[in-house]
């Protein structure tokens, strides 16, 4: 079996089933499990590791309109044989589009199946594991995992379900300012938090800082689609700059975190269980987690001290 994965979230449940090793393409952006790397890269973009979040924000569109600047290599993707392509539908920005794909496939002599993730909540999630894992031949592993899923996270809402609720804003873009939608609300929830700006499964817009400043967040959840926690805090200024941050109790309060969206947030896998498990920590101190996972922003950096680089 030979699987070409056009989502980091697709290669994480490919993973999640034992069945890495018949990855025999991925995107660019595909950087989990170790050992990743040596599977073939199929797909490029066209935004450059020095461009601020506003001049992506900018290159994109300002909304989830930015497929063209995905490059997928048909004549690479055609030469690999898959017998399966795992796709998405869901934003444009966040890998090659769906429609690209099928132009590409439809010119591959072998003829490979095509499936297309969308999920939007934590069910949506744990459904396409099941859907993959029969597609790849293995249902009962994937129904194996999908259990071991729902019990870390009934563990996690029982350990958090005594606990004050901090109203938590998590933001996965920083400018414009984009609230985290689809999964994130269910996870701040399960961890033991309310959250604000976004509801379960809604599929967000930017909005005006205003909106971050009237909600009044007890703790500030910075998780930017794509970007590690070291570039998010080297840009941390584009927030710290703007009226009435100073205000927000999270500010006062020094609880402003920093996390790795990348590999527990912005992406509808297997692994938002364990993001979950590290806002548990964030909130109420539940479990442990490593640097890499999340921190708190310095206090020289929430109060403007860090300039962008």
């Amino acid at each position: 079996m030979r699987i070409v994965s056009l989502l980091p979230a697709a290669t994480d449940i490919v993973a999640e089933l034992g069945l890495a090793g018949h990855l025999v393409g991925r995107t660019h952006e595909c950087d989990w499990p170790p050992g990743i790397e040596s599977v073939p890269v199929v797909t490029a973009s066209e935004i450059t590791t020095g461009m601020s979040s506003r001049e992506i924000s900018t290159a994109v569109g300002g909304a989830h309109e930015g497929s063209a600047l995905y490059a997928l290599d048909a004549e690479r993707l055609a030469a690999l044989e898959p017998d399966i392509v795992l796709t998405q539908d869901l934003c444009d920005v966040c890998a090659v589009s769906y429609h690209r794909v099928s132009e590409a496939v439809r010119l591959i002599n072998t003829g490979p199946r095509v499936l297309s993730l969308e999920p939007r909540t934590l069910a949506g999630i744990l459904d396409c594991l099941r859907r993959v894992g029969d597609l790849l031949g293995v249902p009962g592993v994937a129904a194996e995992r999908v259990a071991a899923i729902q019990a870390r996270w009934t563990a996690l809402e029982q350990r958090t379900r005594d606990e004050a609720r901090p109203r938590a804003a998590a933001i996965e873009w920083l400018d414009p300012v984009w609230p985290a939608g689809h999964w994130v609300p269910e996870q701040i929830t399960a961890a033991g938090g309310m959250p604000l700006l976004a509801e379960p499964g809604e599929h967000t817009t930017a909005v005006e800082w205003s909106r971050v400043v009237e909600a009044r967040p007890d703790v500030l959840l910075l998780l930017p689609c794509g970007l590690p926690p070291d570039r998010t805090e080297a840009e941390l200024d584009v927030l710290t700059a703007r009226a009435g941050w100073t205000d927000l109790p999270a500010v006062r309060d020094g609880q402003v975190w920093i996390l790795d969206g990348p590999a527990h947030f912005n992406r509808p896998g297997p692994r938002v269980v364990r993001g979950a498990e590290v806002l548990a920590h964030v909130l109420h101190g539940i479990g442990d987690v490593e640097p890499g996972e999340a921190r708190q922003a310095s206090r020289t950096s929430i109060s403007g001290g860090v300039r962008r680089v």
